[in-house]
């Protein structure tokens, strides 16, 4: 990981006493014991989960209110109004007091409220006028949840709290997520998904993270305003995912995997007309994990499949596709009525990225309670097709966000034009948008994605990669949550550009701008990746040479390998938030002043490949001048290639240009006979990509002899050229 560590959160400066010494004060005088409790008080909200509408910074985590610790840790929110703090007893409990230690940034307004759901607040009681140091107020009521809701701060600065300690008992009901049954209600057009006889919009995201770090990512998810989230698989890992977000008041789409998932280019290929055993085993795997999970108040609805439908094309075609699709959505079928038989309180869905799979689940799956969609790009059709297509189901969005790479057109290097990090997050608002305007039919979504890789995908479509959170991570917040005020936001990146962006020398400089602005004013720190996606299939983002210029301006360093690559700029404002922006680069062989001698010059090999791949790969293709062809010899040790240059030349430099098989030893001799050969140049540590070669001779012709393969290919150069 490249993360730079975060500062402190900025020191607060105020007349007369020093913040730390105020602090140390405030806690000596008011809050060094806790009140003590009343007899029948029980203290409920230490170590619970908790969770804020903001927080100042790192070490300012809502957790740090409900921790024991009275003079050490704390609470601090953004300075802005209004702010929240709230706290997850586990269950609905009996409330009688609540005690705030306050530091000495206070709320002078605020309520404190309960909620079963973690949605809906009733309002415990009200202080005006607050005064900070210790509140220990009385009130009446229950609930599951409580909050501290700030409406005026005392001062400029945000709210902060030592601790907030809720008391009371609990009364034994079972800790409810949205409780009850969920049911698909309505008719035809004006449908509606409801838990526990409550309406129900889902406002989902996909789930990244492992489930071992559920407790850790689950408030902040809480906070963006998200009750859904959605998962892929389902088995005896994902209790602990279904415990963590049922604390938090969330739901878990439970998914269901089959082959071949992930649309096209994923899975294996299943016969679904004639393997009965892969049908029968899948059928009694889902049913064991549905009557694990069916009780659990976790549990939002069943998932069968991902994107199998559209898949099918890439192991099937014409009529026999048709067949393995229709038996395909039959199996869907039957695995929704074995999940209706032992859970007939959450629904059934499945999904598919392709809305020309829905005719088949209209023919063959009525048992489904509702279809689902991947949709991207193209999400704001999904309406369109489906009043087109006449169906009689309501739908969820199962994965929506910007346009993904299958649907931007290339940029001027031929690769993806990948969108900037202010259209990506304008993709998210659209897609919500599209959603939520489908009234009646579409019941919500689980945008993709809250995960954290910090790659070529990570980026492209992650909320949070490497723990950042970018534009598109408060888009998501705002659709869900209503705002995004208060908020530290991150830096945006606008018009960046490279040059050249077409003709990097590999190994040498070339230039990246960009205009940085930051919404706080926070200070901005810069990395520089590059990613070999599109040269090497390597889809890690790995940090760059590179040097700052000034003003947005930054020289780095091309790798060696020719190819188009992506460079990103990584903009971080020291407060968990990132801009990058990325464009392609195309690295070329570094140019070689003099004249290429061998260039359409009569050129020889030991061999080379008639049929493989792009070839026939004749050794003239080494000597061409188009570093898109190659020469490519048989898979064996030893081989050579050579170039007569027609009269006796003085000869200065070499460049090669290996394709992936290239020579790790190798002997460059010259001759001026073609019989008689002495060796100017030898190495056996070649590690592919260019060589650029000093000689010093004179000949007529020149040879690669080459011994050793790096790869167990052959021996493959796209370029072999003789500089006088």
């Amino acid at each position: 990981m490249f993360r730079a560590p975060s500062p402190p959160a900025p020191a607060r400066r105020r007349v007369g006493v020093p913040l730390l010494a105020l602090g140390a004060l405030v806690a000596s005088t008011l809050t060094l014991v806790a009140p003590p409790a009343q007899a029948a008080d029980t203290l409920l909200s230490q170590g619970r989960p908790a969770t804020a509408s903001s927080q100042e910074g790192d070490g300012y985590a809502a957790s740090a209110a409900f921790d024991g610790n009275l003079t050490g840790t704390r609470w601090a929110s953004q300075w802005s109004d209004p702010q929240w703090v709230q706290v997850d007893l586990g269950q609905r409990s009996n409330l009688s007091r609540v005690v705030l230690t306050w530091e000495g940034a206070y709320g002078r307004s605020y309520q404190i409220q309960a909620s079963d759901n973690g949605t809906d607040w009733r309002t415990l009681k009200t202080v005006t006028g607050g005064d900070g140091g210790t509140d220990d107020l009385a009130v009446s009521g229950s609930g599951r949840y409580v909050r501290m809701l700030g409406t005026e701060r005392a001062g400029g600065y945000g709210y902060s709290l030592w601790e907030f300690q809720v008391y009371g008992n609990t009364d034994g009901t079972p800790p409810p997520v949205t409780g009850g049954a969920v049911r698909v209600t309505g008719s035809q057009g004006n449908w509606q998904l409801t838990a526990g006889g409550q309406p129900y919009t889902v406002k989902g995201l996909t789930w990244g993270p492992s489930v071992a770090d559920a407790p850790k990512y689950m408030p902040d998810v809480k906070s963006m305003g998200v009750n859904t989230i959605r998962t892929w698989g389902t088995d005896g890992s994902t209790k602990p995912l279904l415990d963590s977000a049922a604390a938090h008041g969330i739901r878990v789409i439970n998914g269901f995997w089959l082959q071949p998932g992930g649309g096209p280019g994923s899975g294996g290929c299943v016969n679904y007309v004639t393997d009965s055993t892969y049908k029968n085993n899948m059928l009694a795997e889902f049913a064991k994990w549905v009557e694990a999970y069916k009780s659990h108040p976790g549990t939002l609805m069943w998932n069968v499949g991902n994107e199998s439908v559209l898949g099918l094309q890439n192991c099937y075609s014409g009529t026999e596709l048709e067949a393995q699709r229709n038996a395909y959505t039959s199996f869907v079928n039957d695995v929704a009525k074995k999940i209706h038989s032992i859970d007939p309180d959450h629904p059934v869905t499945s999904t598919d990225a392709w809305t020309g799979a829905w005719p088949y689940y209209k023919r063959n799956a009525p048992d489904l309670d509702l279809y689902s969609m991947n949709s991207y790009g193209d999400i704001c059709n999904v309406q369109e097709d489906w009043e087109a297509g006449g169906y009689t189901k309501p739908y969820i969005i199962t994965e929506g966000g910007p346009a993904g790479e299958w649907e931007v057109p290339d940029d001027a290097n031929g690769v993806p034009d990948e969108p900037t990090d202010v259209r990506k997050a304008d993709g998210y608002t659209q897609a919500w948008n599209c959603t939520t305007g489908h009234r009646g039919v579409a019941l919500g979504a689980t945008l993709f994605h809250y995960g954290l890789e910090h790659d070529f995908g990570g980026v492209w479509f992650n909320l949070v990669p490497d723990g950042l959170k970018r534009l598109s991570y408060y888009a998501v917040k705002k659709a869900y949550a209503g705002s995004t005020s208060g908020d530290n936001t991150p830096p945006v990146i606008t018009n960046m550009a490279v040059t050249p962006a077409a003709s990097a020398p590999a190994g040498g400089e070339f230039g990246v701008r960009a205009d940085v602005r930051d919404p706080d004013g926070d200070p901005i720190t810069y990395k520089i990746f590059l990613s070999g996606n599109y040269a090497s299939g390597d889809k890690r983002l790995v940090e760059a040479r590179w040097r700052s210029t000034g003003n947005g301006t930054f020289a780095v360093t091309a790798p060696e390998k020719l190819g188009v690559w992506k460079v990103y700029i990584q903009a971080e404002d020291g407060r968990g938030n990132a801009g990058i922006e990325t464009k392609s680069v195309k690295v070329v062989a570094p140019p070689v002043s003099g004249t290429n001698v061998a260039l359409n010059k009569p050129t020889t090999a030991s061999s080379f490949q008639q049929s493989y791949g792009d070839c026939p790969c004749e050794p003239a293709k080494a000597t061409d001048g188009n570093p898109a062809t190659r020469w490519a010899s048989d898979w064996s040790d030893p081989q050579w290639i050579r170039v007569d240059l027609g009269a006796p030349t003085a000869l200065r430099k070499l460049q090669l240009v290996w394709d992936p098989a290239y020579a790790k030893s190798y002997e460059v001799q010259v001759s001026d006979d073609a019989s008689t050969w002495r060796t100017v140049h030898t190495t056996t540590t070649g590690n592919g990509d260019i060589d650029t070669i000093d000689v010093a001779a004179t000949a007529r012709h020149v040879r690669l002899h080459l011994t050793a393969r790096g790869t167990g290919w052959g021996y493959s150069l796209h370029e072999f050229g003789v500089y006088s």
